[in-house]
């Protein structure tokens, strides 16, 4: 679907307005021009995505920080993982490292799983991804998050619930 042309020219006008100061606030945060740059231009596709018109955003300041802040939360989510992933990796035998075709199917595996889990709040996915991941057992898992067992059984029976429902094997 194409954008009319004065639409068109609002968004560019509304870009060139706004991207160097979200530019500079997304650097403040993260403290590496290039994941700003990123994250920045991420922020205006989300904006093109959902198809508003500048002219009528009250605080479009306001408006772009909300969706670059979402995106910056993800994007440290990701790294977390991956960083948890490269340290479980580093644990393990040298004849056990993974091509970097196989790391590369493992990153993305790990990053649909933390897409699919996503919604779910955070203990109950604290537990699916002790018990899956790491191979915890419930009381471990309880101890660990100060809860007990049969919290443990209840937050694992969320986080199933959550992906059936993903996955479209169960209504919403």
């Amino acid at each position: 679907m194409s954008v009319p042309a004065t639409s068109s020219s609002a968004l560019a006008g509304f870009y060139r307005e706004h991207h160097g100061w979200l530019l500079g606030w997304l650097r403040q945060r993260t403290h590496n021009a290039e994941c700003a740059a990123d994250l920045t231009q991420d922020t205006f596709v989300r904006l093109l995505s959902r198809q508003v018109d500048p002219a009528e955003l009250r605080l479009p300041r306001a408006y772009l920080a909300t969706i670059a802040h979402a995106l910056l939360v993800n994007h440290w989510q990701r790294a977390d993982l991956e960083r948890a992933y490269l340290a479980a990796l580093a644990a393990q035998p040298e004849p056990v490292h993974p091509s970097a075709e196989e790391h590369t199917q493992a990153l993305q595996l790990l990053h649909a799983i933390a897409d699919m889990l996503q919604g779910l709040a955070e203990r109950p996915r604290r537990a699916f991804l002790m018990a899956r991941l790491s191979g915890m057992g419930y009381a471990q898992i309880g101890q660990h998050l100060g809860v007990s067992e049969r919290m443990v059984k209840k937050y694992m029976a969320q986080a199933m619930l959550h992906c059936l429902q993903l996955s479209g094997d169960l209504p919403a």
